[in-house]
């Protein structure tokens, strides 16, 4: 009886420590091969073309908002620091539809070595780089990923960030 309850707590621990290391952890003790980001897109898991990594995604959108605040800052509101507050957002936008749309990457993203690019590889179309960004604008849709490590507003455009 005895080593009945100690059995219980010991399985116990085990499934508050699996509740604990998220279900994608759970399901590898099990056997579950999830394979490497991008695996499903058919992309590699290491060097160019292979899924960016949260932290080059993260540098390349702080130097794309410190570019769109100078700008702002500079050239619109002539010095006004509240309003190149107000006008960040809007030059953002505006470089993010652009260039993406065009080039594949905005400057940040050119920097640290990325491009966006359609699931199947190729070029993402005007209306899905549109609603990309106007999804990143709204921050909440980038701070949710799925297994590949991909932002809800990339996966809704069907694109993915790859190394260059």
């Amino acid at each position: 009886m005895r080593h009945h309850g100690y059995r219980g707590r010991v399985d116990n621990r085990q499934a508050i420590g699996s509740w604990l290391s998220g279900p994608r952890a759970a399901a590898e003790e099990m056997g579950v091969d999830f394979g490497h980001p991008g695996a499903r897109l058919g992309l590699p898991q290491h060097g160019p073309g292979s899924v960016a990594r949260f932290g080059r995604r993260l540098a390349a959108i702080a130097i794309d908002w410190a570019a769109c605040l100078l700008i702002a800052y500079g050239l619109i509101t002539g010095g006004d620091v509240a309003g190149a507050r107000s006008w960040t957002l809007w030059v953002f936008l505006a470089l993010s539809i652009l260039t993406v749309g065009t080039v594949g990457f905005t400057p940040g993203k050119r920097i640290v070595g990325l491009r966006v690019i359609a699931e199947d590889g190729g070029r993402l179309g005007t209306a899905r780089v549109v609603l990309r960004t106007v999804l990143l604008a709204l921050v909440v849709p980038a701070l949710i990923w799925d297994r590949d490590g991909r932002g809800l507003h990339d996966r809704l455009a069907r694109a993915v960030q790859v190394r260059i």
